[in-house]
């Protein structure tokens, strides 16, 4: 994990204030005995996740599909590329929503603004340690060869709303 107590506490906030929020629908579904704190959210989270990334096309039509994800310091962050369908509508358009679902026992699912940045700006640095960490192990040297000449974006999406389940919070 990446959090320091403070991450945690508004991560915990964020999460307590977005079920709050939620409809009734969802609530009887994420009830209390399924709905993780943030340091299991984060310790779940851990490493790479392929999220399903969902962004707006100009004549409002969602578009959806899958992107590496990385939970940094309770941030939600993505990478792509600068010509990618999802990052020019990001940039227009910067309302997201992500979804991490590995199966029926988690969930995790933000609602918020996307914010694009440089891959190789000082404001990515934990997002590239994040990729070498998985993906050096995996692929070999070749892969942080690779990323040090990517021209690549980082996406950082700052949560409005996020909601967790587990099939069994303790």
């Amino acid at each position: 994990m990446h959090e320091t107590p403070d991450e945690l506490a508004a991560l915990e906030h964020l999460l307590t204030t977005s079920i709050a929020g939620a409809g009734p629908h969802l609530r009887s579904i994420f009830t209390e005995d399924h709905r993780p704190d943030a340091r299991q959210v984060c310790a779940e989270m851990t490493g790479m996740r392929l999220l399903t990334v969902a962004t707006v096309t100009a004549d409002g039509r969602p578009i959806a599909g899958p992107l590496d994800g990385y939970l940094l310091h309770g941030v939600l962050w993505a990478s792509s590329s600068p010509e990618s369908v999802r990052v020019r509508h990001l940039r227009t358009r910067p309302a997201v929503s992500a979804t991490y679902l590995p199966g029926e026992h988690f969930a995790l699912t933000v609602h918020g603004r996307a914010e694009v940045l440089d891959l190789h700006a000082a404001a990515a640095d934990d997002l590239r340690q994040a990729m070498l960490a998985h993906y050096v192990p995996l692929q070999g040297q070749a892969f942080a060869d690779w990323l040090d000449t990517l021209d690549g974006v980082a996406i950082r999406i700052d949560a409005d709303k996020m909601f967790a389940f587990a099939s069994v919070a303790s």
